[in-house]
């Protein structure tokens, strides 16, 4: 059966109503899916001032890590720059590290920021912490060579979408327990928070087709687990299972009402204020999974994108001299 879903925003029904949608995902499916073109970034940076960087860095197991860095071409050169260290969404099996890259390229051009994209490893091919574990070697890697790229190590910002939102939030509980690096703020978009898919939401994007449902969320998470069992599973991979939210840096999260991460995202906003930190929570009415990024011309996405831009140009500390 069915349950009762909230409305979706007039103007993302008439425009998902062109879209084709799944309802579930296989290895064929998501084969398929690997297979379309990547992002075009390209046509993103043709008309901005943006000087582009490749580097890749060595994950734990060697295997490597490709990072792109988007720095203004204008910047300051007597100040050390904020960064967003962006991960990409696309369910933990799809993506690459220009997926939704517009969202931060935005914060780019309103708040000269360096952007930093990770490439991390997909699942099922790369399974439990690797996907985090990649992301925080990046992470790593652009903290220590701060001063060579500009960038305020006291101003990183972990940002990212969907499958990216929860590795952002993993990366950052892990940047708290082990000390290193600081991370002055978090983004999390939709974000994918939780394997155990049993909350009221996940319940309700069950069974019919949809951006992202239930089923496919349940593939996505056993692509990453495999055979573990709950007890075997990582906090840094399934953010939601940390019994600790103290000591996190202010965060943003937002999600809308029509969508399977919906009550694991509000959860997490509110065990952080439980442990004493301060997050933002919006849940925009209508809103569906990566509304804002499928259609960022609705009226609904603009003021999602705003209000998100708004908000990380308030907590932004300072800046130093570089």
């Amino acid at each position: 059966m069915t349950l009762a879903r909230p409305a979706l925003d007039p103007e993302l029904r008439d425009l998902l109503a062109d879209l084709s949608l799944l309802s579930q995902l296989s290895p064929e499916i998501l084969a398929q899916l690997r297979r379309l073109p990547s992002t075009p970034v390209e046509s993103l940076l043709a008309h901005r001032q943006v000087d582009r960087r490749e580097v890749t860095v060595p994950a734990k197991d060697g295997a490597p890590i490709p990072l792109s860095i988007f720095t203004p071409a204008n910047a300051d050169p007597t100040t050390a720059a904020p960064c967003v260290y962006w991960m990409h969404g696309g369910g933990m099996v799809m993506g690459d590290r220009f997926s939704q890259i517009d969202i931060p390229l935005e914060w780019l051009d309103q708040l000269g920021v360096v952007v930093v994209s990770v490439d991390y490893r997909l699942a099922p091919e790369a399974t439990g912490t690797a996907l985090v574990d990649d992301c925080y070697q990046g992470l790593l890697w652009v903290a220590e060579h701060s001063a060579e790229l500009g960038i305020d190590p006291a101003r990183i910002v972990a940002a990212g979408a969907s499958a990216g939102g929860g590795l952002a939030a993993g990366v950052t509980l892990m940047a708290r327990d082990l000390g290193t690096p600081a991370i002055a703020a978090q983004i999390l978009i939709c974000p994918m928070l939780d394997h155990r898919n049993t909350s009221t939401s996940s319940r309700q994007y069950a069974g019919g087709p949809g951006v992202w449902t239930g089923e496919m969320n349940e593939f996505g998470w056993r692509c990453v687990l495999g055979d573990l069992t709950d007890d075997q599973v990582s906090e840094y991979v399934s953010p939601a299972l940390a019994d600790d939210l103290s000591g996190l840096p202010t965060t943003y999260i937002d999600t809308g009402s029509a969508e399977v991460f919906r009550d694991e995202d509000a959860d997490y906003a509110t065990r952080i204020w439980a442990a004493g930190g301060q997050a933002e929570l919006h849940v925009w009415a209508g809103g569906f999974h990566g509304f804002d990024a499928l259609y960022p011309q609705a009226h609904i996405s603009a003021s999602a994108r705003r209000t998100r831009s708004d908000w990380l140009a308030r907590v932004l500390p300072p800046g130093s001299p570089a």
